[in-house]
């Protein structure tokens, strides 16, 4: 099964373009499912269905035609079906707090709730053979981040914390419940946790592998849409995914170049050499500005017509290899691996702008976008290896001890 992951910044038409996607998929005869991990769902509206006929539905993917099911989850029936012990033992001790009846049930929806409803529907659709491709239209950038990091997280929380805190309470707890104001949880509150990380063993491995799952940024050709695509790119990487397709969605084309347009089209025209060169050797795709909004069936099959060639097929993996993974050598001292199978040995120059390391070996140029605990660090020297690149950073009081 393949895993198509649609992010980026809000307002790009990510939510357009994965429906698009299904219905290309759909028409080639893959089983397609188009999940929205959004919680401000847009998918149904996408469609242009009814809010009576699709919002509200869970647990049953909507049939749209032939191949081709969407799916929007509402969390407070997921609530109810999988989070029961741990929303009951929530809603209780933010009643004893003075909150009571409607806000408490709406306060102990905590974050990633939704996200990890969402995983899991993918692990049980993966392991049912259900669908032949899952289109998630996800959540704006820092959302997204946030549900690819979601198993990772509850994995280290269950391995390091949930034994010892499970057995601690169990020990303590019929004395605590005596003397505390609050009851602490039940250990049924414990099994519905273990049981939903349960549910969700092996999906880290599917989102990670680029074989199975493929990330593809949508953005706009503005400059501030831009820089967020790029920070996506950067942590999407740090969280071991691939992207293999950047899509520049509105772009204005060239009838419109009348006095009202023709200083946006320039803007446009200006920012898209920057997305080439900065995202290079990835494929970069435009898909032009309609004339209407893009609501309806129709009007998404003309998207895909934009989006994608005839004979080309939208589950494929456009590259399988990382662009780079960032590591840790010693204290202040980390390193980029940055696949050049094509680089040859020479002279390498190096230099920081702003948050990026900018790598020339020739006519090659690529530039690498850096984490938060990276950007103030230096680059220190660079070697190809077997087909990589490894740049060394260092913090400049670190090499000044050096020196």
């Amino acid at each position: 099964m393949r895993i198509l992951l649609y992010s980026g910044k809000g307002g790009t038409g990510k939510t357009s373009l994965a429906a698009a996607t299904g219905l290309r998929l759909a028409q080639r005869g893959y089983r397609t499912l188009v999940m929205s991990v959004d919680p401000a769902h847009s998918l149904g509206d996408s469609f242009n269905l009814p809010g009576d006929l699709f919002h509200g539905r869970t647990s049953e993917p909507l049939t749209m035609r032939p191949n081709l099911d969407i799916f929007e989850l509402n969390i407070q029936r997921e609530v109810q079906r999988h989070w029961g012990e741990i929303a009951a033992y929530i809603t209780s001790v933010l009643r004893t707090t003075g909150i009571g009846g409607v806000e408490a049930e709406e306060l102990a929806i905590f974050p990633g709730m939704e996200e990890i409803s969402a995983l899991m529907y993918v692990n049980l659709y993966r392991k049912d053979n259900r669908y032949d491709v899952i289109v998630l239209d996800c959540a704006p950038t820092a959302e997204s981040i946030r549900f690819i990091s979601m198993p990772r997280t509850l994995d280290w929380y269950m391995r390091h914390v949930f034994p010892m805190q499970r057995n601690l309470l169990k020990a303590v707890r019929p004395l605590a419940n005596r003397l505390s104001p609050v009851e602490l949880p039940p250990d049924t509150y414990f099994g519905n946790l273990l049981d939903l990380f349960r549910r969700l063993e092996g999906i880290d491995e599917i989102l990670e592998d680029p074989q199975a799952t493929s990330v593809r940024l949508v953005t706009n050709a503005e400059q501030m849409v831009l820089r967020e695509t790029q920070r996506a790119f950067v942590y999407f990487s740090l969280h071991g995914m691939t992207v293999d397709n950047i899509i520049v969605n509105r772009v204005l084309p060239e009838a419109a170049s009348d006095s009202f347009f023709s200083g946006w089209r320039a803007n446009q025209q200006r920012v898209l050499v920057e997305i080439e060169r900065y995202f290079q050797p990835l494929n970069v795709r435009q898909v032009p500005l309609f004339t209407e909004e893009v609501v309806g069936m129709d009007r998404l099959e003309r998207l895909a017509s934009a989006a994608y060639a005839d004979d080309e097929d939208p589950s494929l993996a456009l590259r399988t290899e990382r662009a780079y993974t960032f590591e840790k050598l010693a204290d202040e001292h980390y390193a980029v691996r940055l696949h050049m199978p094509f680089a040859q040995k020479g002279e390498i120059g190096l230099f920081k702008k702003n948050d990026e390391l900018i790598v020339e070996i020739g006519a090659l140029r690529r530039h690498i976008g850096l984490p938060a605990t990276m950007t103030a660090l230096t680059p220190r020297r660079a070697r190809l290896e077997n087909g990589y690149l490894l740049v060394e950073l260092e913090s400049a009081d670190n090499q000044k001890r050096s020196a």
